[in-house]
């Protein structure tokens, strides 16, 4: 058998085991920031009517690659950490003395376009930020950290911030889907991610695994 199909065929069988895993129920920081419907389906156990395609399982695995090796250089002790409260729950990639960091892998384009003048690192991963600052805010730490490789050639590069900046979004994001949720209230179908600035539209529809699902009303 082509090692191709054996990778695929390992990939599509690790794809199948975790649709078939239970869900926690709880909301999950690693989708804050992107849209409200998507989060509030997600935390239901809706059934994902738009798996990743096998290109996507392979960029996902590379991911998983990089985050591994940059794990590998910090005590276990330190990485993926659950942090957890009543409704939500997730896990931090790296926790240190008054730092929580995660690791996000790009390729190289998309990496070095962050380098651009006028590039608000702030602003065009706010999700990121939602996600890692809200761990730390759990956590008791003073500041979050962004980790970003580039994939194609291993360059990295590390963005910080307080986690007192980002205390009202953090907030905001966890009262409204809240609201949604205590209400049993369907959140409308709004993207929040993935701007393109070009189209001026946020493309976040584009890559949601409730795309068809969506699609077909509200229900």
């Amino acid at each position: 058998m082509p090692i191709i199909k054996k990778i695929t065929e390992s990939l599509l069988q690790e794809q199948e085991r975790r649709k078939n895993r239970e869900r926690s129920g709880k909301w999950n920081p690693s989708k804050f920031g992107r849209c409200y419907r998507m989060q509030y389906w997600y935390r239901k156990g809706e059934a994902i009517t738009n798996p990743p395609d096998e290109r996507s399982l392979r960029r996902f695995k590379v991911g998983n690659l990089f985050h591994d090796f940059v794990q590998g250089f910090i005590p276990n002790k330190n990485t993926e950490v659950m942090v957890k409260e009543h409704d939500v729950i997730g896990f931090a990639d790296i926790v240190e003395d008054d730092c929580v960091s995660d690791i996000k892998s790009q390729h190289s384009r998309a990496f070095h376009y962050m380098e651009r003048d006028g590039y608000d690192i702030k602003v065009e991963k706010k999700e990121m930020w939602l996600q890692v600052m809200y761990y730390a805010r759990r956590l008791g730490k003073k500041r979050g950290r962004l980790i970003f490789v580039s994939k194609d050639d291993l360059c990295m590069a590390e963005y910080e911030d307080f986690v007192s900046r980002w205390e009202e979004k953090i907030q905001l994001e966890l009262d409204t889907l809240r609201s949604f949720w205590d209400n049993s209230n369907l959140p409308p179908a709004e993207p929040r991610a993935y701007f393109d600035k070009k189209k001026e539209v946020y493309k976040e529809c584009d890559y949601c695994m409730y795309k068809d699902k969506c699609k077909g009303g509200e229900k």
